[in-house]
């Protein structure tokens, strides 16, 4: 049940996934994002946070956005106060109280806002998936005026870095910060055990890795989602620079005194890491928390998605996304099942000894003529 009633810390950050790193449970996140994403929601909730105030609206209704709703339904309360000053009246660390969909500091109001209900939440999205329509054909627009302007990416080719990972006949697995990286990234770990693939991470994706207990061959973005641990973990770093000649990662990898290279091409961060793996010559690639889908295109709301979907017309027959990943192998028996088999199998016979008076005489007789044969 959410709080009515709630007092704690205030938290701020204009980029979601920045903030999601320092929330607890005592905390009341203050966001601005509009259309709040799956992603972003999912954080919020293992963050374990119970309050949070959006500055904009969590949901537009330009497309099905199921975010929100995945919010309310971890448990969180959900207060919607578009147009608020939020951010500028109100410090990191302050104590607030948010009651209802208004927010107080030592009995002030900041903010009023409203509170979103799942039921309302739930209404809406059936509301907006109807009106999918205009969506994809607005999405459809941005890639013909996408292919027309950069089609070369697909004919061309991105020039590429030389780097000392070997991509050639590998299998490689790129990791994003994207819908089910952490579900999907745990169903895979069997299969980067066993056929060792090249670890690519796009941003966030390196540090997701890392709790995972594999080490990143590769980090790809802008930096701008990644720990400095991960990138100090020894990984080759390919920081994205776009069409304005802008790479804002250069600059932090200039400061931890990591060595990087740049890349320029439009588009996402996570088209680079496929067409890396693509260029490089990957066998097979598998994408864990990449945008797969329609919905997941729109979502997140750049006209740079368009390129994704153009990379994955590029990419081809050997891109596997990870949620289908369990139908394309089997894995191999390992020793463990093996001894545990066995030792079921020698547990059975000890207990069929002991309550049988019979096998007991019989396994008594054929030690005797044993030892007669050895002595």
């Amino acid at each position: 049940m959410n709080p009515v009633e709630f007092t704690g810390t205030a938290k701020l950050d204009r980029k979601t996934k920045s903030l999601v790193r320092r929330l607890d449970p005592r905390d009341i996140a203050i966001i601005d994002h509009r259309d709040l994403d799956r992603v972003s929601a999912e954080e919020l909730v293992a963050s374990g946070v119970r309050v949070v105030v959006n500055c904009s609206e969590s949901q537009t209704g330009r497309f099905p956005n199921p975010g929100p709703l995945a919010l309310v339904r971890g448990g969180v309360k959900l207060v919607d106060a578009p147009g608020s000053n939020l951010f500028e009246e109100v410090s990191d660390g302050e104590r607030l109280t948010v009651r209802g969909g208004s927010v107080f500091r030592n009995g002030t109001c900041l903010a009023s806002g409203r509170v979103l209900e799942a039921i309302e939440l739930d209404r809406h999205l059936v509301a907006q998936r109807a009106r999918v329509t205009e969506a994809l054909e607005a999405f459809a627009e941005n890639t013909m005026r996408y292919l027309r302007e950069e089609g070369r990416l697909l004919s061309e080719g991105v020039d590429f870095p030389p780097l000392r990972t070997r991509f050639r006949d590998r299998h490689a697995l790129v990791v994003a910060r994207g819908p089910g990286m952490k579900r999907d990234l745990r169903m895979v770990r069997p299969y980067a055990r066993d056929f060792k693939p090249v670890l690519i991470a796009v941003d966030g994706g390196a540090d997701a890795l890392l709790e995972e207990g594999l080490k990143p061959d590769v980090i790809v973005g802008d930096m701008d989602s990644v720990s400095d641990r991960a990138l100090k973990s020894g990984a080759e770093i390919l920081v994205h620079a776009y069409r304005d000649g802008a790479a804002p990662g250069a600059r932090r990898c200039e400061e931890l005194g990591v060595p990087f290279q740049v890349v320029s091409m439009p588009g996402i961060s996570e088209d680079i890491a496929l067409l890396l793996a693509f260029e490089k010559g990957a066998e097979l690639i598998v994408a864990v928390g990449t945008h797969f889908n329609l919905v997941e295109f729109l979502e997140r709301d750049r006209p740079g998605m368009s390129s994704t979907f153009v990379t994955r017309l590029k990419v081809g027959e050997i891109l596997v996304d990870a949620k289908g990943l369990s139908r394309l192998f089997s894995r191999r028996v390992g020793i463990w099942p093996l001894v545990l088999f066995a030792v079921a199998g020698l547990t059975a016979v000890v207990v069929a000894v002991v309550v049988s008076p019979a096998l007991r005489e019989l396994i008594e007789l054929i030690a005797n003529e044993l030892r007669g044969l050895v002595s």
